[in-house]
């Protein structure tokens, strides 16, 4: 067979069915590896209708039917940008509806009673430093966290992948956010004070494969980048992790792991961070207000 495909960093040369069979390996090793699953877990996976989460939904509906106990269902958080969501929002569902998976959607309006466009909008007349995709960021993980609830899982899956890791992880660095560098882990096994366990089956599957993926699979996906993705700090980022890659193949896993090798160190230093209830809408607060709550309240919509 004609290889499609070669990984630079392992000098793999590889067919089509061989590669897809070896992404699909890898996420189940991941999963096995950082224990993410157990036989009669309720997974709801977070679907935005991109490339790695659509594609994760197919690969977990495989996954899902060597556990008859377990039970696989979807969120999709429509966060109100005009003009982009409505794409994503309905191929979210239709793969869902393909493949007979639950699917719950969650929007910005119904959870905080503005879309994102209006809370984006009251920020800069706030003159607020954060940029868009802070707040969505933020307001993105309590909406996930509400619908998983609703829905009565026991986990809650996100398509973050090898690359979005490193990112993460030297974002951190940059803002000296020790805290939130301790609780990047891919994944997290018991509940935490109204939190619903966390696991990223592509914690360590890069996003090239994932994008190549579902092309050769033919899963439908939104590929138009989101309009506010250009005022990210992580969009520089992901051009630095990208140079370096192909200058040194290898160096995300290399980052990775080095930082595996500190995460327990700075957890155990974190973890005297206290998490009380919300004094506004309860959900696990470090402070007075939770995160969203306290940033929908610095621009008046609070």
């Amino acid at each position: 067979m004609e290889a499609v495909f070669r990984r630079v960093y392992s000098g793999e040369s590889l067919c089509r069915g061989h590669f897809l069979s070896s992404v699909e390996r890898r996420v189940y090793a991941t999963m096995k590896r950082y224990r993410m699953l157990a036989p009669t877990d309720s997974v709801a996976l977070a679907v935005s209708g991109g490339k790695d989460s659509t594609s994760l939904l197919h690969i977990l509906a495989k996954i899902e039917k060597r556990f008859p106990k377990a039970r696989l269902m979807a969120i999709t958080v429509d966060e109100g940008i005009k003009g982009y969501r409505d794409e994503a929002v309905r191929i979210a569902g239709e793969n869902c509806d393909k493949l007979g998976v639950e699917h719950r959607l969650v929007s910005f309006v119904d959870l905080y009673g503005f879309p994102l466009d209006s809370i984006v909008e009251k920020a800069e007349a706030a003159s607020s430093k954060l940029t868009p995709c802070s707040y969505c960021g933020v307001l993105r993980r309590k909406a996930l966290n509400r619908g998983a609830v609703a829905l009565g899982a026991t986990k809650l899956a996100t398509a973050h992948n090898l690359d979005d890791i490193v990112q993460t992880v030297i974002l951190n660095l940059f803002h000296g956010d020790l805290w939130r560098l301790s609780r990047i882990e891919p994944s997290t096994r018991s509940p935490e004070q109204g939190f619903v366990p966390r696991m990223k089956p592509l914690y360590d599957t890069p996003e090239n494969e994932i994008a190549l993926y579902a092309y050769l699979r033919g899963i439908e996906f939104q590929a138009a980048p989101c309009p506010y993705a250009g005022s990210s700090l992580r969009t520089e980022m992901r051009a630095m992790v990208n140079r370096m890659e192909a200058e040194h193949p290898g160096i995300r896993f290399t980052m990775l792991r080095a930082f595996e090798k500190v995460r327990p160190a700075l957890s155990e230093a974190q973890r005297s961070s206290q998490l009380n209830p919300c004094k506004s809408c309860d959900e696990p607060a470090v402070g007075e207000f939770c995160k969203s709550c306290q940033m929908l309240k610095d621009i008046g919509l609070r």
